[in-house]
C-alpha cells in the first residue's frame, strides 16, 4: 500500500516537475524534489504551490477583490481627511514616535500631508477601476505605508494588512479582468486573456488565512477564554449602544463572545476553503464582523475582512452572479494566460513571502513572558483586540545643576491620543523619556538623567509598575533584544466579568 501511495504521489508531481525543469529554477526544483520525497502531504502541497506557475484560473474573483479593496481604501481615505484626522494625527503633534529602524521617516507640513492623502485616495480609485493599475498600486502602497510609519501611535493591525495587500497588488495581475487597462489594450488590438495564474489567487488566500489563523491562536490566553477580558470591559462601556448594547449586558455575554471570536478566527481559513462549509460560514463571518463594527470603533477592519473572504469562493463566482442580469463587464475566459509572459511572482518570492508571514508573528515567543504586558513582538503579530491598558506616566528628571528632581508630564509633548496610546507601551515610554532628556540637554543642563514612574493596568487589573523606576532611560538602547528594564507582568487575574 505504501509503494502504491508513493507511485501515485510521483505521478502527481510529474507534470509540475516538467514545467520546473524547463525554467531557470531547474536546480531549485530538483532540490525541492529530493527534499519532498519523504515529506508529508502538507509539504508536497507547499512544493506544488511554489513550483507550478503554469496552472491558470478565472480572474473574475480577483477583479472583484481589486474593485472592492480599491473603493474601500478610497472611501476610508476621503473620510479620514473629511473628519479632520489628518490634522489630529499629523498637524497637532509636535513629537512623533518612530518605529525601530525607521527613525528617518519624517512628517511634513499639514498641507503636504493632505496632498499625500489625496494621492493615496486617487491611487486607490485608480486601482479600483483598473486605470494605470500597476502604477497606482505602487504609488498607493508606498505613500500609504510611508504615512503610517510617521507615528507609531497610529498603528492598527488592519493598516499593516493594507500595506501587505498593497505589496501583493503591485506584483499580481489583478487588472487582467474588469479593468480600464484591459479595455484600452483590447482597443489597441492586444489580446488579453481572462485568466490569471492560480498562484496569484492562492497567495492572497494564504495572506488572509494567516491573519485569521494567528488572530485565533493569539486568543489562547486565560484573560480571553477564562475571564472574558478585555471584552467584558468594552461591553460594559457600550451598554447604551443600539441593539448590541442590550446583548452585551446579559450575564456571561463577555465569555460567550470571547469564545465565539476564538472559534471564528481559528476556523475561518479552513471553513472558507471548502465549498460545503463556505456557503453557511460566509454569512456567519459577515454577521460577526458586522457586530464588531457596531460595538467597537476599530476602523475599516470589519469591512476589509469580508472583502478578503470573497477570495475563497470559486474564481468564477462573480461571472455566475452577473450572468442572469446579462452583464458583460467581465470577459469570458476563452483563452488561457501565457504563463511565460505573465506568470506572477517568481518562486523564490512566493516562498520567502510565505515564510516571512509565518515567522514575523511567531517572533514574540522568543521574548517569553506576557507579550500583552511587555509588548515586544506585539505589533505585526495579528493580536487583535486582546488588551485594554491604561497607564499613568510621570518622568523624573535629574541634573547636576539641580537639587532633587523635576517631574515632567507627557502632556507637555503629546496630544491626548498620543498619550493614551503611549501610556501602555514601553518602547514609546522609552522614546519620549529620551526626548525629555535631550530637551533638557539643549537647555544647557549637564549630567541629565531621566527616570519614569509607569503604573499600568492590564485588562482591569490593579495598576502595577511596568518599567523599573531605578533605570536611567538615557542609558537604555532601544532595539529588538530582550528589554531587561521592563518589569514582569502582574500575576493576579484580570477584572472579573459580571456574573448573574
Amino acid at each position: 500500500m505504501l509503494g502504491l501511495f508513493r507511485r501515485r504521489a510521483a505521478y502527481r508531481f510529474k507534470p509540475t516537475l516538467e514545467v520546473c525543469l524547463n525554467t531557470s529554477s531547474r536546480r531549485f526544483c530538483r532540490g525541492a524534489r529530493s527534499a519532498t520525497k519523504n515529506a508529508s502531504a502538507s509539504g508536497r502541497a507547499a512544493y506544488r504551490f511554489v513550483c507550478s506557475p503554469g496552472e491558470s484560473v478565472d480572474g473574475a474573483s480577483l477583479a472583484v477583490f481589486r474593485m472592492l479593496f480599491g473603493l474601500l481604501m478610497f472611501g476610508s481615505t476621503v473620510r479620514f481627511m473629511a473628519l479632520g484626522w489628518v490634522d489630529r494625527c499629523y498637524g497637532e503633534p509636535t513629537f512623533f514616535f518612530k518605529y525601530w529602524g525607521f527613525a528617518w521617516v519624517r512628517s511634513f507640513d499639514v498641507s503636504v500631508m493632505y496632498a499625500l492623502f489625496g494621492v493615496v485616495a486617487l491611487a486607490a480609485l485608480g486601482m479600483a477601476i483598473g486605470l494605470f493599475y500597476r502604477w497606482c498600486a505602487v504609488v498607493f502602497t508606498l505613500v500609504f505605508t510611508y504615512v503610517e510609519l510617521i507615528d507609531v501611535t497610529n498603528y492598527l493591525n488592519h493598516y499593516y494588512l493594507v500595506s501587505l495587500l498593497g505589496v501583493l497588488c503591485c506584483l499580481l495581475p489583478l487588472d487582467q479582468v474588469g479593468s480600464l487597462d484591459g479595455w484600452r489594450r483590447r482597443r489597441r488590438g492586444i489580446e488579453t486573456g481572462a485568466t490569471v495564474p492560480k498562484r496569484a489567487l492562492s497567495l492572497l488566500r494564504f495572506q488572509v488565512g494567516v491573519v485569521y489563523l494567528f488572530a485565533g491562536l493569539a486568543k489562547l490566553e486565560p484573560d480571553w477564554l477564562l475571564h472574558g477580558q478585555p471584552l467584558g470591559i468594552w461591553l460594559a462601556s457600550r451598554s447604551e449602544a443600539p441593539m448590541m448594547g442590550a446583548v452585551g449586558n446579559l450575564p456571561y455575554a463577555a465569555l460567550v463572545f470571547s469564545w465565539a471570536g476564538f472559534v471564528h478566527d481559528l476556523l475561518a481559513p479552513f471553513l472558507l476553503s471548502h465549498r460545503v462549509t463556505r456557503r453557511w460560514f460566509f454569512p456567519v463571518l459577515v454577521l460577526f464582523h458586522g457586530g464588531t463594527f457596531l460595538l467597537f470603533n476599530i476602523g475599516i477592519f470589519p469591512l476589509l475582512m469580508p472583502i478578503c473572504a470573497l477570495l475563497f469562493f470559486e474564481p468564477g463566482f462573480p461571472r455566475r452572479l452577473l450572468k442572469p442580469m446579462g452583464c458583460g463587464v467581465l470577459p469570458s475566459p476563452s483563452a488561457p494566460l501565457e504563463t511565460k509572459k505573465r506568470n506572477g511572482p517568481h518562486q523564490w518570492f512566493v516562498g520567502a513571502w510565505m515564510l516571512l508571514q509565518v515567522l514575523v508573528p511567531l517572533r514574540t515567543h522568543l521574548y517569553g513572558g506576557n507579550v500583552l504586558w511587555h509588548e515586544q513582538g506585539m505589533r505585526w503579530s495579528w493580536r487583535v483586540m486582546l488588551r485594554e491598558k491604561n497607564g499613568s506616566i510621570t518622568y523624573r528628571v535629574r541634573s547636576s545643576a539641580w537639587q532633587g528632581e523635576r517631574l515632567v508630564s507627557p502632556r507637555r509633548y503629546l496630544t491626548s491620543h498620543q498619550e493614551r496610546e503611549m501610556s501602555g507601551q514601553p518602547d514609546m515610554v522609552l522614546q519620549l523619556g529620551k526626548h525629555v532628556g535631550e530637551q533638557a540637554k539643549k537647555r544647557g543642563l549637564q549630567d541629565v538623567q531621566v527616570f519614569v514612574d509607569a503604573l499600568v493596568s492590564l485588562n482591569g487589573r490593579p495598576g502595577a509598575p511596568m518599567i523599573d523606576p531605578s533605570v536611567d532611560l538615557m542609558t537604555v538602547r532601544d532595539g529588538v533584544g530582550l528589554a531587561g528594564w521592563i518589569l514582569p507582568a502582574p500575576k493576579g487575574p484580570p477584572l472579573r466579568w459580571r456574573a448573574p
